[in-house]
């Protein structure tokens, strides 16, 4: 039940619990401590009462039982002088002749100094603490007692008592309500953050929510969220311009298979004209069949479940291998292929995830650059493996820092069969490796685009 209040009635229920518990341990704490402080005052006055009356009765005559009255001339309020049998040879008016000890307590007394509280005596509508201590009257033991009545003690330990009982409920009230506003005032940034969270929607892209102006928790919160929608947002654009791209691509093969079947199902043509046409659709089922693999790669490395199933590979034998797929293509367009690399040159890595990443990048070069096509593999020794495809040809400046971007052409590269996802998949399978993709201009001439991931 207490869970589904609001966060501010949590706080102040929790506060105004925890503040009675302190308010009633501060008060038996407070009466405790006034009470030993009083017992203390009142026991070193006994004490010195004691010494006083004990001096006097020490030079009181041996006949002190038959003239009484030493004490009340000294102005004692609570004092008597008891013999060994429990008689008493002198007191005080209030007490008047009833002995404030039995003869148990006298015979304790007579050994040794003894502390007691009493309550209501004869005569005495009051408790009373009482000091007995032995002394010497009249060359014979006695027994000295004094006492005061505890009465002040009490009304002062009762009126502290009704202090905090009358004064704590409101304090405590207090205390609860100045709880309610602090924590509702702290929140309020917090509740117009989500009232504004409620406004956003796709249409307000870059809407934000509103951040408080000190610098505590709060604030933090709030960046944090924004730099979240920021985040969310840039994916948002990110898909968006993907679907987009997707789809453009997607559009020109489609449009051609239409095209060529539209012109197949023309009544008159020829069976050389049909197979023609039959012809160039399958170049462009094949286009989207390839497309729809590579928006399937992309697709998984952007949900992270791109996995690489590593084994230990030999680099020599991978570039070899992507060598002799290209081989026929290099040939038709005239250009040589060469593989470079030291013997032994081993890597963990996913075998087909790489030589897709490695048939990419020949097929970039072979694409988009020119001259002679060189495979080269370096690196090891504990480090990361290297793993380049060197041309002879150049990328503009501009382009290196968007060459793995999705849908990333160079200029006049639309028309040449490519949907512009190679790269983008190279460096999503160099991610997955825990590894990096890598396109430069080198400083003797050409360019290379590589991956490097661990030994």
């Amino acid at each position: 039940m207490i869970s589904r209040l609001p966060i501010r009635l949590r706080l102040t229920l929790v506060f105004a619990v925890v503040m009675a518990v302190a308010l009633v341990i501060v008060g038996l704490v407070l009466s405790f401590g006034l009470g030993r402080q009083l017992d203390t005052a009142i026991d070193q006055g006994l004490r010195a009462r004691a010494a006083d009356v004990s001096s006097l009765v020490a030079g009181a005559p041996e006949d002190l039982d038959r003239r009484p009255g030493l004490l009340t001339a000294r102005g004692e309020s609570f004092a008597q002088v008891i013999d060994p049998t429990g008689r008493v040879l002198d007191t005080t008016r209030p007490v008047r002749s009833r002995p404030l000890l039995d003869r148990a307590q006298v015979r304790l007394a007579l050994g040794r100094r003894l502390m007691l509280q009493e309550g209501p005596r004869p005569g005495l509508r009051f408790p009373l603490r009482l000091l007995a201590v032995p002394a010497i009257a009249g060359g014979r033991p006695v027994v000295v007692v004094v006492g005061t009545p505890l009465v002040e003690r009490r009304r002062a330990v009762h009126e502290v008592g009704l202090l905090f009982l009358a004064g704590g409920p409101f304090l405590l009230v207090l205390a609860s309500a100045a709880c309610y506003l602090v924590a509702r005032a702290a929140l309020r940034p917090v509740e117009s953050m989500r009232g504004r969270a409620a406004e956003i929607s796709g249409t307000e892209p870059e809407a934000r929510l509103p951040v408080p102006a000190a610098r505590d928790e709060i604030r933090r919160l709030g960046e944090t969220l924004n730099e979240m929608l920021a985040r969310v947002d840039e994916a948002l654009e990110r898909e968006r311009a993907f679907a987009a791209d997707a789809s453009h691509e997607l559009r020109t093969p489609l449009a051609i298979v239409r095209a060529e079947l539209e012109l197949a199902a023309r009544p008159g043509r020829r069976p050389a004209e049909i197979h023609e046409a039959l012809a160039s659709v399958g170049e462009e089922v094949d286009r989207l069949a390839r497309l729809a693999d590579d928006l399937l790669v992309m697709a998984r490395a952007d949900r992270n479940r791109l996995v690489a199933a590593r084994e230990e590979l030999e680099a020599d034998e991978l570039l070899h291998s992507a060598a002799a797929r290209a081989q026929a293509r290099a040939d038709a367009e005239g250009r040589r292929l060469e593989v470079r690399s030291s013997a032994h040159l081993t890597l963990l890595a996913d075998r087909m995830r790489l030589e897709q990443a490695l048939g990419n990048l020949v097929d970039n070069a072979l694409s988009h650059g020119t001259g002679d096509v060189t495979l080269r593999a370096q690196g090891g020794d504990g480090g990361p493996v290297e793993l380049w495809v060197e041309d002879e040809g150049s990328f503009p400046p501009d382009l290196i820092p968007t060459a793995f971007d999705r849908f990333t052409r160079a200029p006049g590269a639309r028309g040449t069969g490519g949907a512009g996802l190679g790269l983008a998949i190279v460096r999503a399978i160099a991610l997955a490796h825990g590894g990096e993709a890598v396109a430069e201009n080198r400083p003797e001439g050409g360019s290379r685009v590589g991956i490097r991931v661990p030994g």
